[in-house]
């Protein structure tokens, strides 16, 4: 960060909207000059405190300036930063620090209580350091404890008072250890090093570029290996980085005043935004629909055919659309799961710019594919980035093969300096998914496209078959349906002792409202709407033919509905971090109505003439 700095010292670096108070206003910055002197401040208190090097540090708030601060301080000091999910429960924070020996967790006062509920059961812990707390509300621990609890800015005090020089880390040293949010059992801490982050960031540098002009918006989880490795990158080219105000519904306001040029999401929002405008499009009706759809076409044909479309249509249609997100985004990314290729195409037309999709997992220290600026193509993650390898391994219990026509498929497994250490304390798990040769096997099927380019087409661990011997991937079908006006978010379910798919839907409450006010239904709250058998149908059949649309084999239909008021999030365990659908608890979750509605299917198929 040395020659960064003297790059970039007077440059904005970090900015958020919060005030001290807790108003909210115009973005307030920091320069790296002056985040560099925070990063000083924290490692020498850390030392002041007999924090030794190599220790644990655990980082337990949202998004803010103060935990890039700290990650700094951790990589200048040869501390090892391990990411608290500000989401998770109490048992699976407890079992994360007590796993890594966490000696010192940054938070927030909104957590501090949580982590004294159960201080007892974490010996470990040395240090609390309460982000935006109070120096005069500070409580004090029982001295059994022997936890300190100190505020950031007493911290910084006590730093700036005994100033430290640096402990830089050699490349091969653990930088990070990244839990997985746990979809199935106990979480599992990746082992991450600084070589491998570098050569990450480094490798993935020759498809997207980032320049001291750019902006870009936080708020994507930075416990999650996208949102840091971003943050790396973003750090290396002097970009502005803005943070939100915490809340996903206000995300909006702040794109709107923060007005970034790069913007990375994850498809779950970007479906969202999708469908939002589709359906906006709709009912306007008449010529706004017609002008939309002119525009929309006229741009699309352009595009394909490699000319650069007339601004006529950005001034008519899109420049309202690009004002959603800031009105100057130049660079829009997409990761953590597979975007539908005519959301993609959307996207691009709508937005203009670029709109690129990679693919990675924190194994790989995040990327592993890039699409290619400049590239129109779409339906695929682009191609390995320059840092590591990437084959493509027979799976012929699902008839995946390097021999198939027309494209060779099989599971995707990466090798180079970008690969994990290994998952912490567990030598098993590792050598499950690290093979001799130090190929990593991802679990995800891929399939090679002309030009060296990868499409994800299925999962091996997501896979199940139906009573007839079908294998379905479920998150291709979500994602199909993701199109739907009336889905929020949706939860495709089968099993080998059934024949039909099942679907668990959170609905859109102002689209399903709209929709029962245009049929004249009577109804007390969206839950009773829910429930009723005309909401059920009506959705169903959006689904049906969007099903249709998408070319859908016939066992890939959802064949009943369970219509849910209450969306999935990550508070009611439902969505890991990253808004990926935990599937085991969503089974667990919705287990009554899965067997209704089997049995609902049962009692059709019954009722039914026989031949």
């Amino acid at each position: 960060m040395i020659i960064l700095l003297e790059t970039f010292r007077d440059c904005r670096y970090l900015g958020t909207r919060i005030r001290a108070d807790g108003t909210i206003g115009e973005y307030k910055w920091i320069t790296y000059g002056e985040a560099s002197t925070s990063r000083t401040a924290v490692g020498s208190g850390l030392i002041y405190h007999g924090i030794p090097e190599g220790a644990r540090i655990g980082l337990y708030f949202i998004n803010r300036p103060e935990w890039i601060i700290v990650d700094h301080a951790c990589a200048s000091y040869s501390y090892v930063s391990v990411p608290l999910y500000d989401t998770l429960g109490p048992d699976a924070v407890q079992f994360i620090v007590n796993h890594a020996t966490v000696e010192v967790i940054f938070c927030m006062p909104q957590t501090l209580s949580i982590l004294l509920s159960f201080i007892a059961q974490m010996s470990c812990v040395r240090l609390i350091v309460v982000v935006g707390g109070d120096d005069a509300n500070m409580p004090s621990t029982p001295v059994t404890s022997g936890v300190q609890i100190i505020t950031f800015s007493r911290l910084l005090v006590q730093g700036k008072a005994s100033p430290q020089p640096f402990c830089p880390p050699k490349p091969e040293d653990v930088a990070t250890i990244c839990y997985t949010s746990g979809t199935t059992g106990t979480p599992k801490g990746a082992v991450l090093s600084h070589e491998n982050l570098i050569a990450n960031v480094a490798g993935s540098s020759l498809n997207i570029k980032f320049y001291p002009s750019d902006v870009y918006i936080s708020y994507l989880p930075l416990a999650h290996i996208y949102e840091r490795v971003n943050q790396i990158a973003l750090l290396h080219c002097g970009v502005a980085v803005g943070f939100y105000q915490g809340d996903n519904l206000k995300l909006m306001d702040d794109l709107a005043v923060l007005r970034p040029t790069v913007f990375a999401s994850v498809p779950r929002l970007y479906n969202r935004i999708y469908a939002a405008i589709t359906n906006a499009v709709k009912e306007s009706g008449g010529l706004k629909e017609k002008l939309f759809y002119s525009a929309y076409n006229a741009k699309r044909q352009a595009i394909i055919k490699g000319r650069n479309p007339s601004p006529m249509w950005d001034k008519l249609v899109f420049n309202k659309i690009k004002a959603r997100l800031g009105g100057r985004v130049r660079l829009m990314s997409s990761g953590a799961s597979p975007l539908s290729a005519d959301v993609m195409e959307f996207l691009r037309i709508c937005f203009g710019g670029e709109v690129i999709e990679g693919y990675g997992m924190t194994e790989t220290s995040c990327i592993v594919t890039a699409m290619d600026i400049g590239d129109a193509s779409i339906g695929h993650v682009g191609s390995p980035i320059s840092s590591c390898e990437v084959k493509l391994v027979d799976v012929p219990e699902m008839n995946y093969t390097s021999d198939d026509q027309p494209y060779p498929r099989g599971e995707i497994c990466v090798r180079g300096p970008t690969i994990f250490r290994g998952y912490y304390k567990d030598e098993v798990q590792t050598k499950e998914v690290i093979d001799e040769d130090g190929w990593l096997h991802t679990g995800d099927i891929g399939l090679w496209l002309p030009g060296g380019r990868l499409k994800i087409i299925d999962r091996k661990k997501n896979i199940f078959k139906l009573a007839q011997g079908e294998y379905i991937a479920p998150e291709k079908i979500e994602n199909v349906y993701a199109k739907c006006k009336f889905i929020a978010q949706c939860f495709i379910y089968g099993d080998s002792f059934n024949s039909y798919l099942v679907a668990i839907v959170a609905v859109e409450p102002e689209v399903l409202k709209a929709w029962a006010a245009s049929e004249g239904i009577q109804y007390e709250d969206l839950r009773q709407l829910c429930a009723d058998p005309r909401a059920r149908a009506a959705v169903l059949a959006d689904m049906d033919s969007i099903g249709k649309e998408a070319q859908l084999r016939g066992f890939e239909f959802a064949k009943a509905i369970t219509l849910v008021a209450e969306p999935f999030t990550l508070e009611n365990g439902l969505l890991t971090p990253t808004f990926k659908v935990k599937r085991p608890q969503a089974k667990a979750y919705f287990a009554k109505e899965i067997s209704d509605m089997y049995a609902e299917l049962q009692e059709t198929e019954t009722a039914k003439p026989k031949l």
